[in-house]
């Protein structure tokens, strides 16, 4: 019999195998009847686990992005609001995290139009023009982006645009507005191949952003021009400011430098290495803003920078990871043996980190904030405190528990004052960036909801 095919004789030897072995029959009866992830969490790693730590910020209530894959704005958005509350000695606040959302979907809509453009002479079939059809305005995002969109429109409190059905459940509008970009963008190709000349396919796009545009309205409202601004603070002291601009506010209410900001990734493989500067082609989404930059450095270079912002600095740290491996939602627990397979399968999985990059079983997937890390007596970090954008229901009251071990494994990117990154790693940021391709895995978008 042909090796390539399964016979009836290898059939019955996995049949004979599985019936030998009491256990398998045991975690049949256990896994038909509950879920995998009640099943096999691992009682002993539950048990080990508490929410102390030797460095915690002050805690703010936990946001709820609900049905969207906002987290990036949300996560952004948390970083900064310790400032606010610093400057207005209120006790919590919540910027809007609708307003970002409208502009970066808005500059997203343009920012593929204009990629369209720039690709008229690829076939409709090629890699990068399906690669840029997919989700030409999907709700996910990286740092530079949220930074790019900041710069530009600033920000706003969340009384002065609130959330709307479309912004906590994003399906619906997202897939109306990829259905109108690909029917643009399969219109700018066809004007190019009738031989219209390239001024006039930008007038074209320049009224097709007019539609995106009051699309974006009808789900998520008007962003406003400017707002008005008053508040009391914890002591009951009324302020006043009056009429704001969003830059005005940002600039009065938050102040962080964002050019003081660098993004480190951990990207083990061998196509990347250590100390190097990159950048992903076609993934941004404000045309005239700044390029993804990743400075790829080692885990303990991305941990201690982490640590000492949080120790040093009392700063939160935006960061991004492969949220769904090995999490316990409920009890808000991301470690590297949250589930015992082995007990399960009579196998364990065994691919290190690099493998799960490049066969596409891991990647970046949710952003969110360290609001503090557990520091041994001899200098070690053990375990990070997480807040997370899922509400308040899951772990302690929305904050997560991540172990040291995860974090080797499944975390992808953090963002540091440069004053923490080694001085020799920060002059790569001098030079030309590696142009990585835009179906790396170092693309993927924070977007988990």
């Amino acid at each position: 019999m042909n090796s390539k095919s399964m016979s009836q004789n290898n059939i019955m030897s996995f049949s004979k195998d599985f019936n030998s072995k009491p256990e398998y029959k045991a975690v049949l009866n256990a896994v038909t009847q509950e879920s995998l992830t009640k099943v096999g969490v691992n009682r002993e790693m539950v048990t080990r686990l508490d929410h102390a730590y030797s460095h915690k910020l002050k805690s703010n209530p936990i946001t709820n992005q609900k049905s969207s894959g906002r987290c990036w704005l949300f996560a952004g958005l948390n970083t900064f609001r310790y400032y606010a509350m610093e400057k207005m000695n209120i006790e919590a606040f919540e910027f809007s995290q609708n307003y970002p959302m409208f502009w970066d979907k808005f500059e997203k809509a343009n920012y593929f139009l204009e990629s369209i453009l720039a690709t008229l002479d690829e076939s409709a079939d090629s890699r990068l023009i399906m690669h840029l059809v997919k989700d030409p305005v999907q709700d996910g995002g990286q740092w530079d982006m949220f930074v790019n969109i900041i710069k530009k429109y600033g920000v706003v409190p969340q009384s002065a645009m609130p959330e709307t059905e479309s912004s906590s459940s994003t399906r619906v509008m997202d897939a109306t507005l990829t259905a109108k970009l690909r029917e643009y963008a399969a219109e700018l190709r066809t004007r190019n191949e009738n031989g219209e000349k390239m001024d006039a396919l930008h007038e074209r796009k320049i009224a097709m952003m007019n539609t995106i545009y009051r699309m974006l309205c009808v789900h998520l409202g008007q962003p406003p021009a400017d707002f008005y601004w008053q508040w009391n603070d914890k002591d009951d002291k009324f302020h006043r400011d009056g009429t704001m601009t969003p830059q005005a506010f940002y600039d009065k209410y938050v102040g962080l430098d964002l050019d003081s900001m660098v993004c480190l990734i951990n990207a083990p493989t061998a196509d990347k290495p250590y100390n190097h500067l990159f950048t992903v082609d076609y993934l941004g989404n404000i045309v005239e803003g700044e390029i993804i930059r990743y400075l790829n450095v080692e885990i303990d270079v991305m941990k201690e920078a982490a640590m000492r912002q949080i120790t040093e600095d009392k700063h939160a740290v935006w960061f991004g990871c492969d949220v769904g491996k090995e999490l316990e939602r409920g009890r808000g627990i991301m470690a590297e043996d949250t589930y015992d397979y082995e007990s399960i399968y009579g196998e364990t999985y065994t691919a290190d980190k690099a493998t799960r990059l490049n066969y596409g079983q891991s990647m970046m997937t949710h952003a969110m904030v360290f609001t503090g890390v557990d520091v041994s007596e001899n200098g070690k970090t053990t375990k990070w405190r997480v807040e997370n954008s899922w509400d308040d229901k899951n772990g302690d009251k929305g904050f997560f528990i991540m172990t040291d071990k995860w974090f080797n494994e499944y975390m992808y990117e953090v963002v540091i004052d440069k004053k923490f990154v080694p001085e020799e790693i920060l002059k790569q940021l001098e030079g030309e960036p590696i142009h990585l391709t835009p179906w790396d895995p170092m693309g993927a978008l924070a977007s988990a909801n």
